[in-house]
């Protein structure tokens, strides 16, 4: 029996649009949704078993596959504004053990005003996630976008090359840049020690209260950094930003304090809702695989095959996106499960 590519990945597509999160389960929806399958492609010999999938995933190139889903994400929007999150994510259960293999780490570029996964590149492990961020930049049309990275990322490399796709950037810095880190909190230390009347910076606050909760954040932004430009050459750098996050719920306090480094020199609002919206990441993608599409408790282990169905639950992801509606992602799978039409509207998007 012959199964063309297409095929395999109509069903494969389908099938996880509908709720299946394993090869056993798209096998089947194979078997019984045949008919509806042959609307868009013959389907000649019908569909593969779950074994038959699992191992032509698992030989399928990732890295060419990851391609094509960046070229189709393109495709939807052509030009990126806003917010372009970077962060990486781990498939716990793809960890395989017998085989010698750690759990898949992808990083992903994710449209904040589009709400769209856009790129995505698997990486060895977290410690890995500084030499592919820059590969995954290299895919993407940025210019006049807000590239937004934990402090990982945190890298002249990865700075230089955001800059040289005519983009900006907000870096979130941590230890691991050790004297610009400290010297950048040093210095908004004792600038809001004598409420900064040596140098010139902008405000934004937000308080917001929600369940017995209130979250309070306010955002300095400094552009008056000459000194720390000649000190540390920093691709870019036009800019540093604290902000101090401070929760009461009930009887209990939490207070924290984050620096990042800007390309930009636009004013603390402008930063503050780049900053916000970078953390749309989690909810928006990171918790759907969890939570829609059951990332965490995917078995499936052998080969590429965990990355290339990572990228079809991205795929899918962003399908049901597209179709315009007040239902959820979740309840629009349910919907897909049992409604042929609908499912059809998904795929004709």
């Amino acid at each position: 029996m012959t199964y063309p590519l297409p095929e395999i990945l109509l069903l494969t597509l389908c099938a996880v649009l509908s709720g299946a999160n394993d090869w056993t389960a798209i096998s089947i929806y194979g078997t019984k949704k045949l008919g509806f399958l042959k609307r868009f492609l013959p389907f000649a010999d019908g569909t593969p078993s779950h074994d038959q999938l699992g191992n032509i995933f698992a030989a399928l190139d990732a890295e060419a596959f990851q391609a094509c889903f960046i070229d189709w994400a393109a495709s939807l929007n052509k030009t990126v504004t806003g917010v372009v999150a970077i962060d990486g994510k781990t498939s716990r259960r793809s960890l395989d053990k017998a085989g010698g293999k750690a759990a898949i780490h992808m990083i992903s570029a994710w449209s904040s005003e589009w709400n769209l996964t856009l790129a995505q590149r698997q990486v060895d492990g977290k410690s890995n996630e500084i030499t592919a961020i820059p590969e995954l930049l290299e895919l993407l049309t940025l210019k006049g976008a807000i590239v937004t990275i934990d402090a990982m990322g945190c890298q002249r490399e990865i700075a230089a090359k955001i800059i040289s796709k005519e983009a900006d950037y907000i870096l979130a810095l941590k230890g691991n840049q050790g004297s610009l880190r400290k010297d950048t909190e040093l210095f908004m230390t004792e600038q809001a020690a004598v409420d900064y009347d040596d140098t010139t910076v902008t405000y934004h606050e937000t308080v917001e209260k929600s369940h017995g909760r209130i979250e309070t954040r306010r955002v300095t932004v400094c552009t008056d950094i000459d000194w720390l430009k000649a000190d540390h050459n920093w691709p870019g750098l036009k800019s540093i930003v604290m902000v101090q996050y401070h929760a009461i719920l009930q009887d209990k306090t939490r207070a924290e304090t984050r620096y990042y480094i800007s390309s930009m020199t636009s004013d603390a609002e402008h930063h503050a809702k780049a900053i916000r919206d970078h953390w749309g990441i989690e909810n928006g993608l990171h918790w759907v695989m969890d939570m829609v599409f059951r990332d965490d408790e995917c078995r499936i282990r052998k080969g590429n095959a965990p990355a290339n169905f990572t990228t079809i639950k991205h795929a899918a992801s962003n399908m049901l996106r597209s179709v315009k509606g007040k239902h959820s992602l979740r309840s629009k799978r349910h919907i897909a499960s049992w409604d042929d039409d609908f499912l059809a509207e998904i795929i004709n998007t």
